[in-house]
């Protein structure tokens, strides 16, 4: 029979393994995130400047004028209006569906993290690869449009001054590397102070908007040269596409309105950079959003009120933001400023688009699932980044700028491959959700596959009713943003959005067929994990 004494002992043995960890535990589990990963990177951003990352990397006004050329056949003003309103209604949905996927499970993983727990242990491993591959190549995408369209900038503003001059491809071709690498090196060799940069990017985008709202309004008033009049913004449709379907030329439209706002992930890849998580995650989508459509809906309607000439709009010959910039104030000091204003809060985005592409490969190389991972997950003891990463952006930027060499198509092909691609992931993340109904069945099954409600969430019946709408819209547009342009296509306009998604996917599932027997992925924390970690969280 055991001795008293051993059993007493034995009873303080289980007593201090159940209860919760002391001071200096919990100091020992702040090097374990909310992912279950080993903390690695450093938590410098504040709510505000994490705020200010959604607002920079977002910067929809910017996004929408550079872009411009894609939506303007699509409806003139009115279309291109009314379009970016109906698709940031389905953003908003969209946003309040991942706002509450960070706010349950925060990760610098973001939809990656969140579409390998909302399946099940079942499909929540290959789903999980997908969307990992879907949106870190997305992000690459929409690095390399934003370079592409501050390229297209500078060559605009040398135009300006040199009314002969003929454009060349690979003259942007220079620009954009030169914007590229610079972009790169800010976020590799600065990290520390990519706080305050972005801070100081949100005066430059915010004065930027402000100070092009009020040129357009008065200029042209002061000048003589008059506005545009009420009808031609908002009513007289213009369908130069060539499909006969006014409302498919509508759909289609809101491609243009999809690349500007269609970011809301954006800052869910700083998860693991700021405090608090589960709070201010959710919060710094909303200002985004918010700040977002303001700005933007209010430059759209400044820059068309601006415009007196259509025709010359439409055949401008490399960048028609300049040509509605020179007839909003007839001069060429006027002109250039403008697309300065323009130019640096896109130089600030593409900053901000290095950020979260080097993150979004940072954390699918620590699981396991590119090749590589040993090299790409690894942080810089310096810089205390995902250095390596960061720079196979860059490379990868670079490859995908050679294509605008060879087609004047391909920037819309990236614009394209941006918004499918994180539209697919979305879809990975948003969808299983939905079909496991919700917090529902994963909550009542504690363990690596739990997921809770955190701070905010929407509650059942507007939950599933704002998933399923999201999900419907992503199903459709998915789609539609893979027809060409317009018609009659050829080998050159067509458009290559599905190519490129098509050729990630495969690739993804090529390496699936190598790495995934061996892949485990992204897991929830247990409850108590969890609970420790939001105590911790106090020190």
């Amino acid at each position: 029979m055991p001795s008293m004494e051993s059993s007493t002992t034995h009873s303080s043995d289980s007593e201090s393994d159940t209860k919760k960890p002391d001071r200096s535990q919990k100091l020992q589990l702040l090097k374990i995130n909310e992912t279950g990963h080993v903390q690695e990177v450093e938590r410098n951003f504040s709510l505000f400047a994490i705020c200010s990352v959604g607002i920079v990397t977002g910067n929809t006004w910017a996004a929408l004028g550079g872009s411009i050329v894609i939506a303007i056949y699509n409806g003139g003003p009115p279309g291109v209006l009314y379009e970016f309103i109906a698709v940031s209604v389905f953003y908003w949905l969209i946003a309040s569906s991942l706002a509450e996927l960070a706010s349950s499970m925060p990760s610098s993983a973001g939809v990656y993290h969140w579409a390998s727990i909302t399946p099940g242990p079942r499909y929540g491993p290959i789903i999980g690869w997908f969307a990992g591959w879907w949106n870190t190549f997305a992000w690459m995408c929409g690095t390399a449009t934003m370079a592409s369209i501050s390229g297209q900038t500078c060559v605009a503003m040398y135009g300006v001054y040199h009314p002969d001059y003929s454009p060349e491809r690979w003259h942007v071709f220079i620009a954009y590397l030169i914007i590229c690498w610079a972009c790169c090196s800010i976020v590799l060799f600065v990290n520390r102070a990519l706080p305050i940069i972005n801070i100081v990017a949100t005066v430059f985008v915010l004065g930027g908007v402000i100070l092009t709202i009020i040129v357009c309004v008065t200029i042209p008033y002061t000048a003589g040269t008059g506005h545009a009049t009420s009808s031609f913004v908002w009513a007289e449709w213009s369908n130069k596409t060539g499909y006969n379907s006014d409302g498919f030329v509508f759909c289609a439209g809101m491609l243009n309105g999809a690349f500007s706002v269609g970011t809301p992930d954006c800052v869910s890849h700083l998860a693991e950079e700021i405090p608090n998580p589960k709070r201010n995650v959710p919060l710094a989508m909303a200002a985004q959003m918010l700040t977002g459509f303001i700005t933007a809906f209010c430059y759209l309607i400044a820059i068309f009120y601006a415009i007196t000439n259509m025709e010359a709009v439409l055949e401008a010959p490399y960048f028609p933001l300049s040509s509605i910039y020179a007839q909003a104030t007839s001069s060429r000091v006027g002109t250039t400023a403008l697309l300065f204003l323009i130019l640096i809060p896109i130089l600030c985005c593409c900053i901000g688009t290095f950020i979260t592409s080097g993150r979004c490969l940072w954390t699918i190389s620590r699981d396991g699932a590119v090749p590589f991972p040993q090299i790409f997950s690894k942080i810089h003891r310096v810089h205390k980044n995902p250095f390596n990463a960061t720079v196979f952006c860059g490379v990868s930027c670079t490859i995908l700028g050679t294509i605008y060499v060879g087609s004047s198509t391909a920037f819309n092909a990236l614009v394209g491959s941006f918004i499918v691609l994180t539209t697919l992931s979305y879809l990975a993340a948003i969808l299983p959700f939905v079909l496991t109904r919700r917090f529902s069945l994963h909550s009542s099954s504690p363990g690596p596959y739990c997921v809770r409600p955190g701070p905010f969430q929407m509650g059942h019946y507007v939950g599933y009713a704002v998933n399923s709408m999201a999900c419907a819209y992503m199903l459709v547009f998915m789609v539609i943003y893979c027809f060409p342009y317009t018609k009659p296509f050829d080998a050159a306009s067509m458009n290559y959005s599905s190519v490129i998604a098509g050729s990630v996917t495969a690739c993804a599932a090529l390496w699936w067929r190598v790495r995934g027997g061996r892949y485990v992925g992204p897991r929830a924390l247990v409850d108590d994990e969890d609970e420790w970690q939001e105590d911790s969280m106090q020190y």
